[in-house]
């Protein structure tokens, strides 16, 4: 008891609070999304703490923060392009400049710690602090770790992880289990369903199958619900389909008739409250929210991510018995069949939604929050 009250005494003295923080990283939502969940954790806890977000110019990080209301700076960097491209040849010179970039905002801001979320401004950031000596915590969001992050371990002195096994990538004594945060309307989604359906103007009568590209959208999962559209009309059953911004206007021409088409879908708790089926990529952050939502989901991995780990992702969970998968290859032929066929098999439904349920963090983001705490008065 007295440690306790000691321990509120130094609280509101400013002795263990937060007040100057970085958190970097972006480019999809799946990193972004979850940068944001941690600041807006922290400003709960700190309402008087800086907070300063780092992204890449050019990316989504540069308008989605702000919308959140962070200020947030931008660095030249890009990752390295898969197909030939000259575009590669100057990324050494990127690397290089992003980092002076860097260096100048750590000693202008100067931050208590640095959380590195994934993305292209994560690398120049991390090590800008770690060779400035100030602490830096990564948030790993994936099950197979990418390379840079592997780097940026050796001097990293916390590495929050959302999967068991991480120790095969990282130095197991700086882990700490903590799951990815998610946003905060996705915990309390339940009892939203009368809502939903009015928001989305969907029939509450006729099941819904909701389908979700990403940020970015999915290519392969658009063009197999495109091709077999009039099998969900034929069904009784509507689409809630979230298209991207490049499939949009194709898309928009094929809405109607229980087909409801939106480029990107802002309230993703009513998304998830309207849905009897779910199909998705195997993004970090989707998957984070799917484990809170416990829906019956259909994962559609990309193959065209770092390291393949939208496929490694989806492993964890179908080995879990909490969800199925169907391979981007094979999307055009069997995800729409796949899809009805789960919707009709009550049973199998709720097998997976308890599954994918017993997953689930929520409270993510605060155990997050806790490990910086820790680490600027280690």
């Amino acid at each position: 008891m007295v440690l306790l009250l000691k321990t509120k005494e130094k609280r509101k003295e400013g002795i263990l609070s937060l007040h100057k923080v970085i958190i970097s990283g972006g480019g999809t939502g799946g990193h972004i999304f979850p940068a944001i969940a941690i600041a807006n954790e922290i400003k709960e806890e700190y309402p008087a703490c800086e907070i300063l977000f780092v992204g890449a110019k050019g990316r989504m990080e540069m308008t989605r923060v702000p919308e959140a209301g962070y200020p947030i700076r931008g660095l030249n960097i890009a990752g390295i392009q898969r197909k030939v491209d000259l575009k590669n040849l100057l990324l050494p010179l990127k690397v290089l400049q992003s980092y002076i970039q860097a260096m100048a905002i750590i000693r202008e801001f100067k931050p208590q710690i640095v959380v590195g979320v994934g993305g292209y401004a994560s690398g120049p950031l991390l090590m800008a602090a770690q060779l400035s000596g100030i602490p830096t915590l990564i948030q790993e969001q994936n099950s197979y770790a990418g390379v840079t992050n592997k780097i940026l371990a050796r001097r990293a002195k916390k590495i929050c992880v959302a999967y068991d096994g991480m120790d095969a990538y990282f130095p197991a004594h700086k882990l700490v289990f903590t799951g990815n945060p998610v946003r905060s309307d996705m915990v309390n989604w339940k009892g939203k369903k009368e809502e939903a359906l009015a928001h989305f103007g969907l029939d509450a009568e006729r099941p819904v199958i909701l389908a979700i590209g990403g940020s970015l959208g999915a290519r392969s999962i658009n063009e197999a619900l495109a091709e077999h559209i009039n099998r969900f009309r034929d069904a009784g059953v509507q689409l809630l389909w979230q298209t991207g911004k490049t499939y949009s206007d194709k898309a928009t021409t094929m809405a109607g008739d229980g087909i409801h088409v939106t480029p990107f879908i802002q309230r993703m708790d009513l998304a998830y409250a309207a849905a009897d089926v779910i199909i998705s990529r195997a993004g970090a952050l989707s998957i984070s929210e799917l484990c809170l939502v416990g829906k019956p989901v259909i994962l559609v991995p990309s193959p065209y991510v770092s390291e393949d780990h939208q496929t490694k992702n989806a492993r964890v969970l179908v080995k879990a018995g909490a969800a199925l998968t169907v391979a981007d290859r094979e999307a055009s032929a069997i995800l729409v069949d796949e899809a009805l066929t789960l919707l009709r098999k009550n049973e199998l439904k709720s097998q997976l939604s308890a599954s994918i349920l017993r997953l689930g963090v929520a409270d993510a983001a605060s155990r997050i929050r806790k490990e910086m705490e820790t680490l600027i008065h280690a």
